[in-house]
């Protein structure tokens, strides 16, 4: 079964949360130069923006819980591998597999507990009011003071975040007992910096020796 749109989902989730909050916080720090200006001060002033901080803050931590999860199907995640590297392969897998189940116990737990939280704290009601259930034991929940959106809405982002990535844990985990690797990634290498390099010391070898064919030639005129 392809998950390709799960991966291009998240990818884009990530990407639309790091570029609108972006342009945000550009939008904000505008603002606030622009309400300085004397001939603007009046017209920028009428504008609010008091919501800006709030809504980038929500989305970094949207962007961060499933960035995490991505982190962890693209391999990204810093680990300490010491003593993995000291054991036999065959002695190693098995490290491996435990570290990455119980990565996985890890935050199901955490995507359990932040369920729960969101659930108790406003979820419950919205849906059963957008049903047309009325249960007066049920809680509203709060709102957030800037935006006024119901709280539950923002810390959303842990469970589903968090069992996304229990997910992946499991992913990974499935694959290399499949094929006995693991997605790593190279923390000192930058993609495309290296290539760039090599190809301009290719540039220069082959000029040196265009220069040094030229100059052979020349002597032996």
């Amino acid at each position: 079964m392809s998950l390709r749109w799960l991966d291009r989902l998240e990818e884009s989730l990530i990407a639309f949360l790091m570029g609108a909050a972006t342009l945000v916080i550009a939008m904000a720090v505008l603002h606030r130069f622009l309400a300085g200006v004397p001939h603007l001060q009046d017209l920028v002033i009428r504008i609010d923006v008091s919501w800006a901080q709030e809504l980038c803050i929500y989305m970094f931590v949207w962007m961060a819980k499933f960035g995490a999860a991505y982190g962890v199907r693209a391999g990204t995640h810093v680990g300490v591998d010491v003593l993995v590297r000291k054991l036999k392969p065959e002695h190693a897998k098995y490290l491996v597999i435990f570290s990455l189940l119980a990565g996985a116990v890890f935050t199901a737990t955490i995507g359990t507990l932040g369920a729960t939280f969101v659930w108790e704290n406003g979820a419950h009601y919205a849906f059963t009011h957008a049903f047309g259930i009325e249960n007066p034991d049920l809680f509203e929940g709060p709102t957030s003071p800037d935006l006024e959106i119901p709280t539950w809405i923002a810390y959303s982002c842990v469970p589903l975040g968090s069992y996304l990535m229990c997910f992946r844990f499991l992913q990974v985990c499935w694959h290399f007992i499949r094929t006995g690797e693991a997605p790593h990634a190279d923390h000192g290498h930058v993609e495309g910096i290296e290539d760039d390099v090599a190809a301009v010391g290719a540039a220069k070898t082959a000029e040196e020796a265009a220069k040094g064919s030229n100059g052979s030639k020349g002597d032996r005129t």
